[in-house]
C-alpha cells in the first residue's frame, strides 16, 4: 500500500477491484480480473466467489459483465509462472487486467496483502473478496473465466480430471500425472510436477 493512501478510495470516482484465481493449481494460467462497478446500477449478492455455487457464480458473472462500468481479464501463462514464480506472475496478470479497463480507474483495491505497481494509487485488502464489492465482482469474473478454460483443457488433455479438480494438486491429479506424464500445460516449477520430470 502506498503511503497516506489508506481510505482515500472511499472518495475516489472510479474504483477498480482486482482479484486472482489459480495460484495453487499445478497447471494452466493464473487468471485475474479487474472490475469497476456502477454505483447507480447495483448488484446484489456479491461475495467471495468460493462461497457461491457454480450456477450462482455464472449468474452473477453475467450480471457483472452487463452492469459494470468496465471489466477486464488478465492472465499469466505457464511459461511465465515457471520463469518468474507464481507471485510475480500473479502481480503481472493483475497489471494486465487493470491495463485493459476503459475507462481507467483512479484507485485500485487488490485482494490480499500485496499490490503490484499501477498508474494510480492502490491498496491491498486482506479478505477483500469477502468485504469489498468491487473485489468480490472481480473474484467472480476471474473464477468463472478460469473454470471455463479448465473445461476446454479437460477436453484437450483427457484423463487428468481437470474439469473436476481445476488443476489443483488432488490425489487424482497426482495419480494421473504419474500415469500419463507431464503435459505442456503443467507448471514445471511446482514440486509435484518437477519431481516427475
Amino acid at each position: 500500500m502506498k503511503e497516506n493512501t489508506a481510505g482515500f478510495w472511499r472518495e475516489a470516482q472510479r474504483i477498480a477491484g482486482v482479484d486472482e484465481v489459480g495460484r495453487g493449481p499445478l497447471a494452466g494460467p493464473v487468471v485475474t480480473a479487474a472490475v469497476i462497478l456502477d454505483s447507480n446500477n447495483p448488484i446484489t449478492g456479491l461475495t467471495d466467489s468460493k462461497k457461491l455455487s457454480e450456477q450462482r457464480r455464472e449468474e452473477l458473472a453475467n450480471e457483472i459483465r452487463q452492469k459494470a462500468i468496465a471489466w477486464s481479464l488478465g492472465r499469466a501463462e505457464v511459461h511465465e509462472i515457471d520463469a518468474i514464480n507464481i507471485l510475480q506472475a500473479t502481480l503481472l496478470a493483475m497489471q494486465r487486467a487493470v491495463a485493459g479497463l476503459s475507462p481507467q480507474p483512479d484507485y485500485v483495491l487488490v485482494d490480499g496483502n500485496r499490490c503490484p505497481a499501477f498508474h494510480c494509487p492502490a491498496e491491498a485488502i486482506i479478505k477483500g473478496d469477502l468485504y469489498v464489492p468491487q473485489i468480490s465482482a472481480a473474484s467472480i469474473i476471474a473464477k468463472v473465466a478460469r473454470d471455463k478454460e479448465m473445461e476446454e483443457l479437460d477436453r484437450q488433455f483427457p484423463g487428468y480430471g481437470l474439469r473436476g479438480h481445476k488443476d489443483y494438486p488432488t490425489k487424482l491429479h497426482i495419480a494421473a500425472l504419474e500415469k500419463l506424464g507431464v503435459t505442456a500445460i503443467h507448471r514445471r516449477s511446482y514440486a509435484p510436477v518437477k519431481k516427475l520430470l
